[in-house]
């Protein structure tokens, strides 16, 4: 018989640490029942106030930190308790790389597979290195009754909130950006204070300004400026001009019209207003356009491991056809394949399509081809399969999204039988369940974990899958 959790809410208790998970929750327990703690390190001794008492877990706040952890330090950041993107930013990193292959290793464990894991690939390099940012805008009031100011706030939402962290505060722009966005969220935040540029209210649904979206190439250090407003009026134009007035890395700018009550950050509808209408960007020796609708991996240097990797994986040789599934704008099937590959891409977004065609010119492939498709469409997905399957396939490399694939599209795989799959995940536990799917009749032994997101609580991982 379960014994009853004997905690009460409130509850002061002591505790040792004895695991991080994803989240950044310290694990560990209190009259043996796992209590997590927000900002608790391996190896702490705590004391802790219980602040929510079920009958399966606790959670606890932390009260006193008795005995700091060996794996603790200072997160370097006055915003990160706030904010909450950063779970790793307070244990060591060598400690953070220690969790990421763990939880690797126990997702393949939990779906009952023996496959070794790997050590984690990274770059080495923990701030800047994020190429887009998406920065919410709201307002913050200071003071109470008639000596409350409002004033316009960009930044990221507080963990659990549509509360707006700042993303320039007093250690300077978020540490994982590059300056320059910082730089350019601030000047937008003064331009639409002086010039009464209203931010969108998410209740009311009124005003104007609701996103800042940003990306920057890093090869060139050229930024892509997208306003995400309700509206394009007189006010958004001229904040454009003085955007690419005062910023001469502002290469491209846009535009996009959302107008839908919902938490959905981009709209369908783009106005092309500066520059060039697509960034250009370099990975793994290849040169890619990037439009504001395109997929491209934040991390460009881990990417560059990550397709590295893939590439050792799939070993291409000439002449091999491949078929790059959820292929974006051709990143990763170019950045594996040979330029005289036959290469097949799928993808279900247009414009992303178009630019990988576009790419492929650019990187002379000659013998490339992308189609818009949805997997989701099993009619037409299927025949799509079928036809670039009919002459054999050597290679498929799949990069779903965290959910990974449907059991319809494994079943699919098995179906056109190619030699070997490469997958390449952003979540261990769906690469963990679609790897037993396929178990039956394809092999994995090893699986590399990557880190793509340093100091947050994210890990890609990528393996090959031979015919059994």
């Amino acid at each position: 018989m379960k014994q009853k959790n004997p905690a009460k809410k409130n509850d002061i208790s002591d505790i040792v640490i004895t695991d991080i998970n994803n989240l950044g929750c310290g694990v560990g327990r209190i009259d043996g029942v796992v209590t997590f703690v927000a900002g608790a390190c391996t190896g702490d001794e705590l004391t802790v106030k219980l602040i929510k008492v079920t009958s399966d877990y606790n959670v606890g706040k932390i009260e006193k930190i008795n005995k700091p952890s060996p794996y603790r330090i200072d997160p370097g950041c006055s915003a990160a308790k706030r904010c909450g993107g950063c779970v790793y930013r307070y244990v060591t990193y060598e400690h953070e790389l220690e969790l990421k292959r763990n939880r690797v290793l126990m997702a393949m464990k939990k779906a009952g597979l023996t496959v070794e894991v790997g050590d984690v690939l990274h770059t080495g390099e923990l701030d800047g290195y994020r190429n887009k940012a998406q920065y919410p805008i709201g307002t913050v009031t200071f003071g109470k009754g008639k000596d409350a100011v409002t004033r316009t706030a960009i930044g990221f939402y507080a963990e659990k909130s549509h509360d707006i962290i700042p993303c320039v505060n007093e250690d300077g722009s978020c540490r994982l950006q590059p300056p320059i966005f910082g730089e350019i969220a601030d000047f937008v935040r003064v331009f639409m204070d002086e010039n009464k540029l209203s931010a969108y209210d998410e209740v009311s649904g009124k005003g104007i300004m609701r996103h800042l979206y940003l990306r920057r190439s890093e090869t060139r250090g050229e930024v892509m400026v997208c306003l995400v407003a309700t509206e394009k009026n007189d006010k958004i134009l001229s904040l454009a001009c003085a955007l690419c007035g005062k910023f001469d890395c502002i290469a491209s700018l846009y535009v996009n019209i959302n107008r839908k009550n919902t938490n959905v950050v981009l709209g369908d509808e783009y106005h092309f207003l500066y520059g060039e209408k697509k960034l250009t960007d370099e990975l793994c020796g290849r040169t890619f356009e990037i439009s504001p609708q395109s997929f491209w991996q934040v991390n460009r240097r881990g990417a560059e491991l990550l397709y590295n990797k893939a590439a050792e994986l799939a070993g291409i040789k000439p002449g091999e056809r491949v078929l790059d599934l959820f292929c974006g704008i051709g990143t990763v099937g170019m950045s594996v394949c040979r330029e005289d590959a036959k290469l097949y891409g799928i993808e279900i977004v247009p414009e992303a399509v178009e630019n990988a065609k576009r790419n492929a010119k650019l990187n002379g492939y000659k013998n490339a081809e992308f189609i818009c498709c949805d997997a989701a469409d099993p009619d037409s997905f299927n025949r799509e399969l079928d036809r670039i399957a009919e002459g054999g396939l050597d290679a498929v490399i799949l990069d779903p999204p965290r959910k990974g694939c449907s059991p319809e599209l494994l079943a699919k795989l098995k179906d056109i039988a190619p030699e070997r799959i490469v997958y390449i995940s952003c979540n261990p536990d769906t690469l963990a369940r679609d790897i037993a799917v396929l178990g039956d009749e394809y092999v994995c032994e090893r699986v590399t974990p990557v880190d793509m997101f340093p100091r947050t609580g994210h890990c890609e991982a990528v393996c090959a899958l031979y015919r059994a």
